[in-house]
């Protein structure tokens, strides 16, 4: 059995195999293959399968010569793009329930959070004093479920 230099090839798992065969093609070679053989017992007929590993060394300290700097952005995309106004009723606000088949339709819920996402379905939880028979207290309601009470 074989040792190679492996300190580059960064990986978080560990191979414990059988036979481990190493090689170079030369030694200002900078990619290591490694060869491991694992047996495998199917049918009381031992297989024995393989796995290559290949790391390359990496290069040390400075990047390399043909990197190409990053191109700045334009100047239109420097600028900030203001925040949307927020979307449903802030938290902590009082709603009245306006869907029929809900447990609490007519009832009151004070608003917990409102997702800011335009493409969510129910956007608004709702947390009320009373609970449903699933021993549940919050909901949640899309914008045109609630109405906003004082």
């Amino acid at each position: 059995m074989g040792t190679c230099n492996m300190a580059s090839a960064a990986s978080r798992f560990v191979l414990s195999p059988n036979n481990v065969a190493c090689n170079t093609s030369s030694p200002s070679s900078k990619i290591n293959n490694m060869l491991m053989t694992f047996p495998t017992k199917k049918n009381n007929i031992v297989n024995t399968s393989r796995l290559i590993v290949r790391a390359a060394e990496e290069a040390s300290g400075a990047p390399p010569e043909t990197a190409e700097p990053p191109p700045s952005p334009p100047e239109a995309e420097a600028a900030p793009k203001p925040k949307p106004p927020p979307i449903g009723p802030k938290r902590g606000a009082k709603v009245k329930i306006l869907r029929k088949e809900s447990y609490w339709y007519n009832g009151i819920g004070s608003v917990v959070a409102v997702d800011q996402d335009p493409k969510t379905r129910y956007p608004v939880v709702v947390r009320f004093n009373k609970v449903n028979y699933a021993n549940v207290s919050t909901n949640n309601y899309a914008l045109d479920e609630i109405q906003e009470v004082n």
